[in-house]
């Protein structure tokens, strides 16, 4: 089997793969923000009294991890 493109087919394929390749990367960006990041929405019920009664807002540190400088 054979296939024959002319050059102006060959760029109108990839012009649409290359769209088609975008629009996905655009979703995936889009469901993967949606997931990760809290919805805006929701109330969050309090579990503990005195963690509310805090007059200091609660602030949660991210561990480092060593970096090897070239």
């Amino acid at each position: 089997m054979k296939f024959e493109l002319t050059r102006s087919a060959a760029a109108g394929l990839g012009v649409i793969l290359f769209c088609l390749f975008l629009w996905m990367f655009l979703l995936g960006v889009w469901a993967g923000q949606s997931l990760l990041l809290p919805s805006y929405g929701k109330k969050v019920a309090v579990v503990d009294k005195k963690a509310s009664e805090l007059s200091e807002p609660l602030v949660i540190h991210a561990e480092k991890k060593p970096v090897k400088k070239r």
